[in-house]
């Protein structure tokens, strides 16, 4: 059973519990634990939310939190050990929170083997999700220092994350490629009109990632970036994988090309999984450590299910299979089931289903060939292979009912809204829906890719550089993220994309269907 807390009562457990962290003793800096990159709030609900902050040695890490910027209503909850296995990152549950409150959080780290010593405070904030009908906002995007694109300070660092932080948003939906793995970020870029792009650089992304920390460095780079830690102590994440979290296109039947001298895809994944528990404020499932999907209710108006289209699918390539199998999974039997349960269960107004990969983007796993499907759509025509979980999950939408459903994605490198009509489609059992796609946050802009007509997507906006102009780098201006607002009285949900700049593109509002 949890315990509720009112804000009076969370104010008076919390008064006089500073005394309970010792205040740092007089040392040098460099004898003090530090917090090396920045904190981070995720998967925030109504009463609670994760903390994490990384050190520089094994320590103890001190969490006060307070409903007041001053601090002076906090409480200090208990240490946990941020310790060499973990690469000195920690991670806590802060939970009997007020909903629909400011929640300040103090970090700081208490060395092991000399308990005196404290290092100096980093402080961060979330906003507890709504108990009643207030209004919602967040933004989304995926895609993150790709294609050698890294952190350039003379074009400003990561940029898009600046103009994601103006808007104040409760959360981010970071819909995968929160790095590449796979991909070197050189010193220097020439470009195309002569210019050079200049990268801070690090050793472990000179290579392909195939140590444990390899991958946990590649992480570590976005989070030197000044744009991504001001982020990142003010707006919680949501955040999902891809492929390039472990390599291009991976399933576990994947090929590595000749850059991986590691031959086994089972243990580079297994690697890049933990680096990625690892980095991030997620909150962890004991039925499967190390699941991805989830959902988070975020107050009456929204639930959030976050997927998994990477753990649990067959090989890439045709599949033309007309019949469920392992070759043709996508999402897998078990998370299957979880999606329509957690559907048939959600009383929010609206169900927005994280997909980390568009449903009717042609994505080829060969894509100078055209050949393999990397993602659900397999071509034109009737559902086949994986499409047969989305023709599934669609129909069950329908006949359930189960009202305002929206998929948000990424992945593909460009701004997209598509409508979903069932008399345009070569199947037709479901009703119609949006999917909005968004990104790259900060990676080079690519696109725009066919469309297959077998869920009948119709284009009502793209914005991508064409065929003629692919790879094109952060400066030239094309990276994008979403901008959704719900407004608590009549629960209609605004779409909007942006650019870095944060001009915007295009918009739409939807009016939620009542029961």
């Amino acid at each position: 059973m949890k315990i509720k807390f009112s804000r009076r009562k969370f104010l008076t457990t919390g008064a006089g519990a500073l005394g309970a962290i010792a205040m740092p003793h007089l040392s040098r800096a460099a004898d003090r634990p530090m917090v090396t990159h920045g904190v981070q709030s995720g998967d925030v609900t109504v009463d609670g939310g994760v903390v994490w902050a990384r050190t520089d040695r094994p320590a103890q890490m001190l969490v006060e939190v307070a409903t007041t910027e001053s601090f002076k209503d906090s409480r200090a909850l208990p240490p946990i050990a941020a310790l060499p296995e973990s690469d000195f990152t920690a991670k806590m549950l802060v939970e009997n929170l007020p909903g629909g409150q400011d929640i300040f959080y103090r970090v700081r780290f208490r060395d092991l083997s000399h308990t005196a010593i404290e290092g100096e405070p980093v402080v961060g904030r979330f906003r507890t999700a709504p108990a009643d009908r207030r209004d919602v906002s967040f933004v989304w995007g995926g895609d993150v220092a790709g294609q050698g694109w890294g952190i350039n300070p003379d074009d400003g660092g990561m940029l898009t994350f600046s103009a994601m932080r103006k808007h104040r948003p409760d959360f981010l939906l970071h819909s995968g490629d929160t790095i590449y793995a796979d991909g070197v970020i050189p010193s220097e870029v020439k470009l195309a009109d002569g210019k050079i792009w200049k990268n801070l650089t690090i050793p472990e992304k000179a290579k392909v990632a195939e140590t444990l920390d390899e991958y946990r460095a590649a992480h570590k780079y976005n989070f030197t970036d000044d744009n991504v830690r001001a982020f990142n102590a003010e707006v919680p994440v949501f955040v999902q994988w891809d492929d390039h979290e472990v390599t291009n296109n991976w399933s576990l039947s994947k090929d590595l090309p000749a850059t991986y001298k590691v031959r086994d895809i089972w243990l580079l994944a297994a690697r890049a999984s933990r680096a990625f528990h690892e980095m991030y404020p997620m909150r962890e499932s004991i039925n499967e450590p190390g699941r991805v999907y989830r959902k988070i209710s975020y107050g009456p108006h929204l639930d959030v299910f976050v997927l998994d289209e990477r753990s649990y699918r067959g090989p890439n390539g045709a599949n033309l299979e007309t019949e469920y199998g392992p070759a043709s999974y996508f999402l897998g039997p078990e998370q299957m089931a979880w999606l329509k349960r957690e559907l048939l269960n959600s009383r929010a107004t609206w169900k927005v289903i994280a997909s980390d990969m568009p449903l009717s983007i042609l994505v080829y796993d060969d894509a100078a060939n055209k050949k393999g499907s990397e993602a659900f759509a397999q071509s034109d025509g009737p559902p086949r292979g994986r499409e047969l979980e989305i023709a599934d999950i669609l129909r069950f939408i329908k006949v359930a009912p189960i009202r305002n459903t929206v998929w948000l994605t990424a992945d593909v490198h460009y701004a997209a809204a598509h409508y979903y009509d069932p008399n345009k489609a070569q199947f037709q059992d479901f009703e119609p829906f949006w999917e909005f796609v968004s990104g790259p946050l900060h990676a080079g802009t690519f696109g725009p890719n066919e469309l297959d007509n077998t869920f009948g997507p119709e284009v009502r906006f793209v914005r991508a550089p064409g065929l003629d102009k692919q790879n094109l780098p952060p400066s030239a201006g094309m990276q994008f993220f979403g901008h959704v607002k719900i407004d608590g009285t009549s629960g209609q949900m605004t779409v909007t994309l942006r650019d870095r700049a944060d001009v915007a593109l295009w918009s739409t509002t939807l009016d939620p269907k009542l029961a």
